[in-house]
């Protein structure tokens, strides 16, 4: 089918370069300079099944900030690209993803309106070496960035790891279903026309 997309950016803060294949088999070669956050990304290759590389330079002297925010809108274009004109996708996805004490829900609408709803918490400030804050501005950026909602929200849990491994495979498996193609769909599934 080839789904396929690349994407750059390079400001005096971040160096990034992102490939997508959304009809991949979760192949993730991802360097971020984050430990923690590219164990979210490669979770998020593998359970979405898209082959995904990501290589980011950024200013990790200052914090993650910039660097996971910047990955998020590269990652939101390369994901816009992928898709092209959406004709034929299943454009909603959802997951209830259970991890161990904790349950997560997501759900993602491709329908070409960005908006999030990031409804979870965190008891500590950091994951490793990722800023637990920092789940929330990635998801926000690429909500922006691929104009798509995303609707995240933990049932319940108390482990953080636990929490944000849960968000981001549920996340990927949400985006996995509604990027999935539908033979009974014949064309742009809007009843505007246009995604």
């Amino acid at each position: 089918m080839g789904r396929y997309a690349s994407a750059e950016r390079r400001t005096k803060e971040t160096d990034i370069r992102i490939e997508i294949d959304l009809d991949g088999d979760g192949t993730g070669k991802i360097d971020t300079g984050i430990g923690f956050f590219d164990h979210m990304m490669d979770g998020f290759a593998r359970h979405g099944l898209l082959n995904l590389g990501i290589t980011c330079r950024g200013d990790l002297s200052v914090d993650c900030h910039h660097s996971i925010e910047d990955i998020g809108i590269v990652l939101g274009e390369t994901i816009a690209r992928a898709l092209g004109d959406k004709k034929g996708i299943s454009r909603y996805g959802h997951c209830l993803l259970p991890m161990d004490e904790t349950l997560i829900l997501c759900a993602v609408d491709l329908g070409g309106r960005p908006y999030l709803v990031f409804d979870a918490e965190f008891a500590g400030e950091k994951c490793g070496d990722m800023d637990t804050q920092m789940a929330r501005e990635f998801f926000y950026a690429v909500s922006y960035s691929a104009k798509m909602n995303i609707h995240i929200k933990k049932i319940y849990g108390s482990n953080d790891h636990h929490i944000m491994e849960g968000i981001f495979k549920a996340f990927a498996r949400s985006l996995r279903s509604a990027c999935q193609p539908d033979p009974r769909v014949g064309g742009i599934p809007s009843t505007k026309g246009v995604l």
